[in-house]
């Protein structure tokens, strides 16, 4: 979505509302599709002292699946960005300035890059998962696992020692 902004490009105490959605469902994350609902994404545009500053807020339902445990899950993703907005640039480049061409700004780009940037490395079911058990695959959430705690090989010749008494 191309946003004009030229109507309050200077004009101090203006400001330009949005609201559009995104479908990010075909971008692969980790081998997963996890962007299966669009990406309402809704903001705005204000001149403060002839200077554009832009606020955006890219959010959906994330369908994931835990990188302990395996296990299927539900997520609300809320991603708030914030750049200023110029026409052109005297000392270069700047992470947080935009570049307007023509009196307008990428709005689905800026929301894209911004979203998929803050996208998630690892991803886990709750903070405290503790995952599947090493030997026989139970999962450690519900109990512990049946599994006998196996010897570390350092320590077998005084397990030996302990079994003659």
């Amino acid at each position: 979505m191309l946003l004009d902004v030229k109507p309050i490009l200077h004009t101090p105490g203006k400001q330009i509302d949005f609201q559009f959605e995104l479908d990010l469902s075909q971008v692969e994350f980790a081998g997963r599709y996890p962007v299966s609902r669009p990406v309402a994404v809704s903001g705005t545009v204000r001149n403060a002292a002839d200077v554009l500053h832009l606020e955006l807020t890219a959010q959906t339902v994330l369908e994931d699946v835990c990188d302990r445990c395996g296990k299927a899950f539900s997520r609300e993703k809320a991603v708030p960005f914030r750049c200023m907005l110029a026409e052109s640039l005297e000392n270069g480049e700047s992470d947080e300035i935009e570049l307007l061409r023509n009196g307008a700004v990428d709005l689905d780009d800026l929301a894209r890059t911004a979203f998929i940037l803050a996208m998630d490395t690892k991803i886990l079911c709750s903070e405290d998962c503790k995952g599947l058990c090493s030997r026989c695959g139970a999962d450690l959430n519900l109990g512990p696992c049946s599994c006998k705690k196996e010897m570390d090989p350092r320590l077998a010749a005084l397990a030996k020692l302990l079994e003659n008494k």
